[in-house]
């Protein structure tokens, strides 16, 4: 009786006893072999890992990746860089319980997601978007976009192209794109996809960053600048009319000459000009020569000239009272006259 119930019991424990978990593997862009074995769950053991390359020894795991304190992956280093795409054969164990596995890495090759997506407008008014990715000889890629965050629209992009277009964009509309790659057809299609870039986005803000100002939004700003300068333009030329006094003339203002009316007038008897200065007085005479006769010795000469001069250096009478003076001997007179010429006699 005790032997056929410890039968039992053993019995019991094999059928109710755990399998180690089953190992997915891949090659993380051409650098390194990424072993887990967390797909149905965290493991209730720690496992320890061996792996290798065809007939290569076995070699553990010296990179264990870990989750709440258990393991539950490796990435396992190349030794050989030639052996990347070769066979590899992994081993789980915990005790006595061990499994194993072989594994094609061939079709099983995840890049790294595109670096440096870009988005710019072209001359052409179409929205093109350019990435990087260090293999892109035999690398496709796939993008998607949605537009003011709605679904996600994806299109294949061909093997060595890193670029997208998207015609004619509206500038009202936000749009939002992601890249992933992986190798394509002509160097053994990988069946993993890398992860989506980071997004980059374009439209009502003009932005290829979301975390960065946006370029739309400064210009909604232009208009209010533009009220702003010019209220304080008007406010300062106020204050200088205000203040300064200063006068806008388009054109220089010409002077008209007045003219009296009464001097150009056609009376008969228009009225006289005084001046408002004073002119010293220059006295002019007459002198006119009156020739001898035999019964008249008051004249002082034989031939007669008139001779006009005129002397500003002696200062003339105002009556003609004194204007006789002696011309010679015993009856030589000078008679002078304040309407007429004078008249010398000899």
């Amino acid at each position: 009786m005790p032997t056929r119930l410890l039968l039992l019991l053993c019995l019991t424990g094999l059928v109710f006893a755990k399998k180690p978990p089953d190992v997915d593997c891949y090659v993380v862009h051409m650098e390194y072999v990424h072993c887990s074995w967390n797909k149905q769950g965290t493991p209730e053991v720690n496992y320890t890992f061996h792996g290798r390359f065809g007939s290569a020894p076995w070699r553990e795991c010296t990179m264990y990746l870990s989750e709440n304190g258990t393991i539950t992956g490796c990435n396992h280093l190349y030794q050989n860089i030639n052996d990347r795409f070769g066979s590899f054969y992994t081993i789980l164990k915990h005790g006595s319980d061990e499994s194993k596995k072989q594994h094609e890495l061939r079709y099983k090759v995840k890049l790294y997601p595109p670096t440096n997506l870009t988005v710019k407008l072209g001359s052409d008014s179409n929205l093109w978007f350019y990435w990087n990715q260090s293999h892109s000889g035999c690398v496709e890629s796939e993008v998607r976009y949605r537009i003011n965050n709605k679904t996600w629209n994806s299109d294949p992009v061909s093997t060595g192209i890193q670029y997208y277009c998207i015609n004619l964009p509206s500038d009202s509309s936000l749009y939002e794109v992601q890249v992933r790659s992986k190798f394509g057809r002509d160097c053994a299609e990988s069946q993993i996809w890398s992860e989506w870039s980071q997004p980059v986005a374009w439209g009502a803000n003009n932005s290829t960053d979301k975390s960065k100002p946006k370029d739309s939004s400064m210009s909604a700003w232009t208009p209010v600048m533009y009220v702003l300068g010019a209220l304080t333009l008007i406010l300062m030329v106020m204050m200088l009319l205000h203040y300064e006094r200063v006068r806008i003339r388009l054109m220089p203002v010409v002077l008209t000459p007045k003219f009296n009316q009464e001097w150009i007038s056609g009376s008969d008897n228009p009225k006289p000009f005084y001046p408002d200065y004073t002119e010293r007085v220059c006295p002019v005479r007459d002198y006119t020569l009156v020739s001898q006769s035999s019964s008249d010795s008051s004249d002082c000469s034989t031939s007669s000239v008139t001779t006009d001069q005129t002397d500003c250096s002696i200062p003339m009478p105002l009556d003609g009272s004194d204007l006789s003076t002696s011309c010679s001997s015993s009856t030589s007179t000078v008679s002078v006259s304040s309407e007429g010429p004078e008249k010398v006699s000899v």
